[in-house]
């Protein structure tokens, strides 16, 4: 199956990046193309990483405020910790930086979980899921984020326990985070 871009152009150039274009591809039921426009916004590709702390028998997360959450009254949610990729940065270097700032952990060894679209249908980033095992050794440094992005941001410690009803309960309601803890249950048994 094919596609053709027919136009392309930035709509907004803000905090977002919104394109909008006329694109056109081939269809599955009908013999002629489909012609459509649509907007999406674009970013670059981010990472996510599960982070198991096995001294404390803890999931490490971050808890922080995200602007379009207030549209269903929350404000601030649980998530692993992540961030996006800078320009040349590979997805482990990102990996490692990200949980340097936001938690103030060393790690030494990621194991690659998978790459997915958060949102396909409106937004072009993918994320780079890893898993990575610490102690309470490994926290280095105070985290928290970086001041001159005005990051905010919580180390909290969730233990195996709670792992499960936290997701019941909808205590965790981040994407990321729910395909990260569901992989870590059903691949990770033997703690």
């Amino acid at each position: 199956m094919k596609y053709n871009i027919l136009k392309e152009e930035i709509a907004y150039n803000g905090f977002l990046k919104i394109r909008k274009g006329v694109v056109q591809h081939d269809s599955f039921f009908k013999s002629a193309p489909i012609v459509i426009e649509r907007e999406f916004i674009t970013k670059q590709d981010a990472v996510a990483i599960l982070i198991y702390e096995k001294d404390t028998q803890s999931i490490l997360l971050v808890k922080q405020f995200r602007y379009p959450t207030t549209q269903h009254n929350l404000g601030w949610l649980l998530e692993i910790p992540a961030g996006m990729m800078e320009t040349n940065e590979g997805a482990v270097t990102c990996a490692i930086r990200e949980v340097k700032e936001e938690l103030g952990y060393d790690i030494s060894s990621l194991e690659k979980v998978s790459t997915f679209y958060t949102s396909p249908g409106c937004i072009s980033e993918r994320i780079n899921l890893f898993y990575a095992e610490v102690t309470t050794e490994n926290k280095t440094a105070r985290g928290g984020g970086l001041a001159e992005e005005k990051e905010d941001i919580e180390l909290i410690k969730l233990s195996l326990e709670t792992l499960q009803s936290s997701i019941e309960n909808g205590a965790i309601q981040d994407a990321k985070s729910l395909i990260g803890i569901q992989w870590f249950l059903l691949n990770r048994k033997s703690f």
